[in-house]
């Protein structure tokens, strides 16, 4: 998508296959998995803290609403999470006024909930968490993506002509340098979720570099069903039930390390 960065030092990545892109309906088989193991999933991922009222800002993916991430919201509200949607209708791309109107929720939920907030973003949503959190870090308490384009060319996903006709303006200039700085990382805790058969986003492009407040986990599935896949539910309910300001990359302990690949093999 356009708003990834791509990097300047390695050779341009192509989107995924059609082999993988048709391998997206695999989403289906991962809503239905997520229904059935709904309350075993609630039983055995982390609960909150037991300050309570953490709230969460889930954003969607580009051309879904609030609906696509019902499951996920659902699962952090059984979990004890304040979970609420970014509440702007189809994620059609960033412009002036959905800038305006995000900042204002993270706003609005901070002063309800007089604490951070954790940004959750499926897809392009990561993308606009991670700026959110350049913008306001001072408001935001970690921001965890899932299959989001961060790095890379703009290319290199199998929705860059859909996302031109909804966009078409920013079709005709793509300034690298402007995208190559959104590549940074905000100065709070971000936990990339990826899958490597992602049939949407060329999964290279969903990694973050690697540092004491960012990491990488690799989960088995589709992109479109990251928002209600098993295992990256069982990552996100980890990441969220850390104390704050106490955020410790995921260890892979026991049946984890069969079930997320550590990245750096």
């Amino acid at each position: 998508m356009p708003l990834s960065s791509p990097s300047l030092s390695q050779p341009p990545l192509k989107p995924p296959s059609g082999l993988l892109l048709l391998l997206e309906v695999r989403a289906l088989l991962e809503l239905g998995t997520y229904f059935a193991a709904q309350r075993l999933l609630t039983r055995i991922s982390p609960k909150n803290s037991p300050r309570g009222h953490h709230p969460v800002l889930v954003i969607p993916g580009f051309g879904t609403s609030d609906t696509m991430t019902v499951p996920l919201r659902q699962f952090l509200t059984d979990l004890g999470y304040a979970a609420h949607g970014w509440e702007q209708g189809m994620n059609l791309g960033m412009n002036p006024a959905v800038r305006a109107r995000l900042l204002e929720r993270v706003a609005q939920l901070h002063q309800t909930y007089g604490a951070k907030i954790s940004l959750v973003g499926h897809s392009l949503g990561g993308v606009f968490a991670r700026e959110l959190a350049k913008k306001i870090p001072q408001d935001i308490r970690q921001v965890i993506t899932l299959g989001s384009p961060i790095a890379g060319p703009p290319g290199a996903n199998n929705i860059e002509r859909v996302y031109h006709f909804f966009n078409p303006r920013k079709h005709e200039h793509v300034d690298l340098h402007v995208l190559q700085r959104r590549r940074a990382p905000p100065p709070v805790p971000i936990t990339s979720i990826y899958s490597r058969s992602d049939g949407i986003v060329a999964w290279q492009c969903a990694l973050e570099k690697e540092s004491p407040l960012a990491e990488n986990i690799a989960v088995h599935g589709s992109h479109s069903g990251l928002c209600f896949n098993p295992l990256a539910l069982y990552v996100l309910a980890n990441r969220l039930s850390q104390p704050e300001n106490h955020w410790k990359p995921f260890e892979r302990v026991q049946l984890e390390k069969l079930l997320f690949p550590d990245p750096g093999h």
